[in-house]
């Protein structure tokens, strides 16, 4: 009988039976400084090698030698695996979009275009299916990190049995590098505390340049090297990260071909473009804007892609242009003349934003040719991790997290931005419209993995040593998860069965290879069946079927309730997309067979890849509790400046009662600067010294500022300022029992001097959900932008001496009464529905 330990080994050798074990090759003298030797590779990393010179008494009588240096097999490729970011089908030119991006026609010019790729539908998913080639939930991701719970799908915790395509070609003589975004580090672990061993650098990627979070401003990042946080825009207005990284990709490239040009590499390529903030230079928000791509709105758009489309054969000449939402969006010629004004200028920005983000990735690949690389170089394009964002409610926001906050700006908000957006004024995403149209032919959006809108993302696909079809196009279905079994098959490097004395999960994905070939142009795809789940809405794909349920809540309903049952709570539609490309035909009511066999199918892939339970809320799960160095805490104690905290380890002042206490010593002549701040222009607060005056200032979603302030400076010595704040609210708690009435309440502050009160002040609103994702905690000093222009710029460090801060929480706690009362409405609602 064998042992479970055993048995488990034997299947895992069984998973792995395809792939041959590579034969070490030595090169050179063995022993010899300039050895090369490659490894098996199935076991990471390889045992020590054993010496192979002689030892005597003494070093005259004794032989040295060197352990060969690791190098991958013979001709394996140089990877360049670029992605960008929540961009559309049917946005760059390369798939019949209008946005130019000559750097992916280039790509696919010079190699493959892939029709049928898709992705996860959501940002981190999609990222971590990517560089692990395991389906998203396998590796704990099942949506993305801030929404992480305690499950194995949804921890946003990658496991050590799933390594990454980093770590691989690592241990197997690659250089690796990770430029732009990360958003694999669960929330909780983005401090300087670490631990650091689910940052890149600990991920197997050596260099690291680039924001750790969802998004970030690209005028005024929060930006690392490795793990160290940096400030390079920091007296350089012009400063922006979409060139900056690419400066430093192209000056890491350039140093190791300096020190060696036969140095592999392997530089994963995410820039933050288009992810909201769309955030291009003004030169190129003036060069779309003259060509006028968008004036006549995003109806007609969409028959514009939709023939680009058809003309460069990226669709069947059969295929059908779904049809537009009119119970859900606006036509074009519904609107009136400011709507369609503003609507213009943001597709204008966005289009200025990818088309940046392009040129720049383009001096990146011609880097690789200055080089003399090109031809064995492996080029990976994504265009996108998943559909078009449907996240910034129907006129748009100058700020991304005001439909998180459940604030819909109007047409005049937005308006009052309309000559920055764009710039670091701004932090702007597109009306939800344009999402819609970006992604045709298809239906939906980002976050619906159900329909092609929300998952099929363009991607070329370049090696001149190897693809001879060049200009070809293939249209095979695959995944996001096929992509590291292709980067292994090209290099010749096996999966590993064992990294760092872990059994490693089987690959999930499968090669893309095949393809490569002109003769399998039209072979069928060696990718048969894939699940598909986000937030609760289900689907799967087999052999040219697709199974999709139909959204209960649209993607930009981003406050919308939970639904209590997701497994059995929507409809479903079925779809031959062999024949139909767009799903635009639901075969359902003709095939109640063939729809429940794919139920039945999908169910069964669930609980294979660890989707399950499945949890269809929102909100609840943006403010649930997850582990945390600061978890349990309710007073924090400072006594020396600190800067670059994240949110995550920062004291949470959202929907809480709190006391600050600063104790200072001002310098002769008075004292000025930020004492402590947490967010920037967009939202967040600030208690600071300003030509002496005392201040706190509460700038809520740059919607309005609240702001205490005493009537005189404070002279120099000791002082104790005080803020005081009380909320009239339950708090998060109501999110427990689907109910919103908690957040966002009203509260009254009271600032203090020496035990004096110098102001009180009611919010009648306070800020509900979240603050910026990429501003930080600072004590003693201010980073990233002031929580109010008109009184300082950065970095506002304070004159004076910070003796003690100290912040209390006071969280609101229910009582039975109102947990019967919220139950009850609870129960009620559900009745009702």
């Amino acid at each position: 009988m064998k042992t479970p330990a055993l048995a488990f080994t034997i299947l895992t050798w069984s998973v792995f039976a395809f792939v041959p074990a590579t034969a070490q090759q030595t090169t050179g003298v063995p022993g010899s400084p300039d050895a090369t030797t490659t490894i098996d590779g199935r076991y990471l990393p390889p045992p020590p090698q054993p010496f192979k010179g002689d030892i005597n008494l003494n070093a005259a009588q004794s032989k040295p030698a060197w352990p060969t240096r690791v190098v991958p097999p013979k001709g394996a490729p140089n990877i360049l695996l670029i992605m960008t970011d929540d961009v559309g089908f049917g946005a760059p030119s390369t798939f019949g979009g209008v946005i130019p991006t000559p750097t992916l026609d280039r790509i696919a010019a010079n190699g493959l275009r892939y029709t049928n790729f898709h992705t996860t539908s959501l940002c981190s998913p999609t990222r971590a299916a990517l560089i692990t080639g395991r389906n998203h939930h396998s590796v704990g991701f099942g949506v993305i990190s801030e929404m992480a719970t305690g499950f194995p799908g949804y921890n946003s915790v990658i496991p050590k049995d799933a390594t990454t395509i980093g770590q691989i070609l690592l241990e197997n003589g690659y250089r690796t590098s990770w430029f732009g975004k990360d958003h694999n580090t669960p929330t909780y672990q983005t401090s300087q505390a670490g631990p650091f061993d689910q940052w890149p650098t600990g991920m197997g990627f050596e260099y690291f340049y680039g924001f750790v979070g969802g998004d970030t401003s690209q005028w005024t990042p929060m930006l690392f090297r490795n793990t160290t946080q940096i400030y390079p825009y920091i007296g350089h207005p012009e400063y922006n990260l979409i060139t900056a990284m690419a400066d430093d990709a192209i000056g890491w490239m350039n140093k190791l071909n300096s020190i060696d040009p036969s140095l592999p590499f392997l530089l994963y390529y995410v820039p933050g473009g288009t992810h909201a903030p769309h955030h291009p230079t003004p030169e190129w928000i003036q060069k779309i804007s003259d060509m006028h791509l968008f004036d006549k709105g995003w109806n007609a758009l969409r028959d514009q892609i939709f023939a680009n489309q058809r003309r460069l054969g990226v669709i069947p000449q059969d295929a059908k242009l779904t049809a537009w939402p009119d119970r859900l969006l606006k036509t074009w010629d519904s609107l009136n003349d400011e709507e369609k004004k503003l609507f213009i200028r943001q597709a204008n920005v966005y289009a200025a934003f990818l088309a940046y983000t392009d040129h720049e990735i383009g001096r990146v690949v011609q880097a690789v040719e200055d080089m003399g690389k090109l031809d064995n170089t492996l080029i990976i394009y994504i265009s996108g991790d998943n559909g078009a964002s449907a996240e910034g409610s129907m006129n748009g926001a100058f700020f991304e997290l005001l439909p998180y906050n459940g604030v819909d700006p109007s047409v005049a908000e937005n308006m009052r931005f309309y000559d920055a957006w764009g710039s670091s004024e701004t932090y702007p995403h597109f009306a939800v419209p344009w999402a819609w149209a970006f992604d045709t032919p298809y239906k939906w959006t980002k976050q619906i993995p159900s329909f092609f809108g929300g998952t099929r993302n363009g991607m070329a696909i370049s090696w001149p040593a190897r693809i001879k079809d060049k200009g070809g196009t293939r249209g095979q279905f695959h995944h996001v998860i096929d992509v590291v079994p292709t980067i292994l098959e090209a290099t010749g490097i096996p999966a590993p069965v064992q990294v760092d004395g872990i059994a490693q999960k089987p690959i999930e994905g499968v090669s893309m290879v095949y393809s490569f070939d002109k003769a399998n142009a039209d072979a069928p795809s060696s990718h048969h069946i894939q699940y598909f789940e986000m937030a609760g809405v289900q689907g799967l794909y087999n052999d040219g079927w697709m199974l999709s349920s139909v959204p209960l809540r649209a993607p930009w309903a981003l406050l919308g309730k939970a639904i209590e049952n997701p497994a059995t709570a929507y409809k479903m539609e079925l779809y031959d997309v062999q024949h139909d490309w767009t799903q635009y035909t639901d075969l359902a009511a003709d095939n109640p067979t063939r729809l429940q066999e794919m139920k039945d199918l999908m169910f069964g892939e669930f609980a294979k890849y660890q989707v399950l339970p499945l949890d269809a809320s929102a909100v609840t799960r943006l403010v649930a509790a997850r582990p945390s160095v600061t978890a349990g805490r309710k007073v924090f104690t400072y006594s020396t400046p600190v800067i670059g905290l994240p949110g995550s380890v920062a004291p949470q002042l959202l929907n809480t009662s709190y006391t600050i206490t600063a104790d200072i010593d001002v310098p002769p002549g008075g004292g000025d600067g930020s004492i402590v701040a947490e967010g920037g222009r967009f939202g967040g607060y600030g208690l600071y010294l300003l030509k002496g005056r005392p201040v706190f200032t509460w700038n809520l979603l740059a919607l309005k500022r609240v702001r205490w302030e005493g009537p005189q400076a404070l002279s120099s010595g000791k002082h104790t300022i005080v803020f005081d704040f009380k909320y009239d609210g339950l708090g998060f708690a109501t999110l427990a029992f689907n109910n919103m009435s908690g957040i966002g309440r009203p509260g009254t502050g009271t600032l203090t001097v020496d035990g004096k009160i110098v102001s009180t002040q009611t919010m009648e609103r306070t800020v509900p959900l979240s603050l910026p994702v990429d501003e930080t905690f600072d004590i003693g000093s201010k980073t990233g932008t002031p929580v109010d222009d008109h009184d300082y710029q950065v970095p506002f460090t304070f004159t004076g001496k910070l003796n003690k801060l100290t912040i209390s929480v006071e969280p609101p706690k229910l009582t039975p009464e109102d947990e019967k009362k919220l139950s009850d409405a609870h129960r009620a609602a559900q009745d009702a529905n």
